[in-house]
């Protein structure tokens, strides 16, 4: 997915801000009253608009002469919002005309180096805008775009106007000889220790206060000729203790960070063991395909009772069973122990989830499979399974041709993967099949 930045919609509050982001994203997400300050956190969610991806922001509105304590957070949301974006929408309301927020509000933006999109909200009728939208051009921004988010008129317009000021998705591609790791776990795992001890130099914030980190940041490193780029990442909290109005935009940073990472190296806190939290961020990265690395950190100092680490994979695997191709490497991002085997790891797992398979080597894999293990059947109906082939990696993903995909147990589909796995490796990636039903174009997965 070329995913081209973000986008953060600013303005006064009531201006329709959240209405234009249920239309774009299609959901109801945005709480939509007729009443100020409804919406009071940045809202986000990824679109995509003529092929290409973009996260959008919704914001509280942006008071500036209040001295209300909720208004002046939500300010500060909104802040915070147009400072990490790419592109602001600055939406005002046509029937309040030039106000005095409006004003100040555009003072502020023509101060920032970010590109802005004037948005006049509110202008429901067809054909030629009334006179009283010129007046908009007193707010010193430039052209503007009239729309209607009640009745979806202009919309693509700014959505076409955001575009125009993002990157073509093959400027913005890395090169594909460095791997791209996101370093992720709870707070105070010690992730930024690792980037450090990983570059030898201090170039990440350390604390041992958790949520030092708040951005997302990039670091490269080269290890016996390969290039790595780590990005170190706001260790990520369970959302309701997610209080602190800037840690709310460094989680979406984090989630981001694992979209565009090759390998995700989840570090667990050895004294902690994995947590819940753990576990909640191992989902997302299985669930966007993304090869793991397990980083067990503090092993140096972990107690003296827990240190087998042969007991503490296994308990590590009984919580996160849904990962159990991630392999496990206990470190010490203060000393520097198994630095170099984590190297190794990261390695392997990027190779293994960009390995392609010709169809003949799996095709002779699968026959050996069922000799050994026929088919499940169910009525007097047993599954045939025709052949096998690779559609894509990144994970590596197969599409499978059957006779009837309700056959196809999931017993037998995880026995398939281990022979898989057995045969080929796949250390530290997921590995995704599509079940199709030959002849009939249906898919499952």
């Amino acid at each position: 997915m070329n995913r081209s930045g973000t986008v953060a919609i600013l303005g006064r509050p009531n201006v329709g801000k959240s209405s234009f982001f249920n239309y774009v994203t299609g959901k109801r997400i945005s709480i939509v009253e007729d009443v100020p300050g409804v919406t009071r956190d940045r809202i986000y969610e990824e679109v995509e608009w003529s092929g290409r991806h973009f996260t959008l922001i919704d914001t509280g509105g942006l008071e500036t002469g209040s001295n209300d304590a909720i208004l002046k957070q939500m300010k500060r949301q909104a802040e915070i919002a147009a400072e990490l974006a790419d592109v602001i929408i600055f939406m005002v309301d046509f029937k309040d005309g030039v106000t005095a927020g409006d004003m100040d509000i555009s003072a502020l933006l023509r101060k920032s180096s970010k590109p802005v999109i004037l948005v006049v909200n509110k202008v429901d009728t067809v054909g030629p805008p009334p006179a009283e939208i010129y007046d908009f051009y007193n707010l010193g921004l430039g052209d503007f775009i009239s729309i209607s988010s009640a009745h979806g008129l202009g919309i693509g317009e700014v959505l076409d106007a955001v575009l125009g000021y993002m990157p073509e998705p093959s400027e913005t591609e890395e090169d594909e000889d460095v791997i791209k790791v996101a370093v992720v776990g709870k707070p105070n795992a010690g992730k930024s220790s690792l980037i450090n001890r990983i570059l030898g130099e201090e170039r990440v914030i350390v604390s041992d206060v958790p949520g030092t980190t708040r951005d997302a940041v990039d670091t490269y490193a080269v290890k016996d000729g390969q290039a790595y780029c780590f990005i170190d990442t706001a260790g990520l909290r369970k959302r309701g203790r997610i209080t602190d109005d800037i840690e709310r935009y460094s989680t979406m940073r984090s989630l981001s960070a694992i979209d565009r990472c090759d390998v995700a190296v989840l570090m667990i806190d050895a004294n902690d063991g994995v947590t819940e939290q753990d576990t909640k961020i191992a989902g997302y990265v299985h669930d966007k395909g993304k090869a793991c690395v397990i980083a067990v950190n503090k092993w140096d100092i972990a107690d003296k009772d827990i240190k087998n680490t042969d007991e503490y994979k296994n308990t590590v695997y009984d919580k996160l069973g849904f990962i159990r191709y991630a392999p496990v490497v206990f470190i010490s991002a203060l000393t520097g122990q198994r630095i170099g085997r984590l190297y190794d790891m990261i390695r392997t797992a990027a190779e293994k989830a960009a390995l392609r398979i010709s169809t003949g080597m799996l095709n002779d894999m699968l026959n050996e499979a069922i000799a050994m293990v026929q088919p499940p059947s169910d009525k007097g109906k047993r599954l045939k399974i025709f052949y096998m082939t690779q559609i894509k990696v990144k994970p590596p993903t197969f599409a499978v041709f059957v006779n009837k995909a309700d056959l196809f147990h999931f017993s037998y589909l995880r026995y398939i993967e281990n022979c898989m796995r057995q045969t080929f490796g796949f250390e530290g990636t997921p590995v995704v099949f599509k079940i199709r039903e030959k002849g009939s174009g249906d898919e499952h997965i």
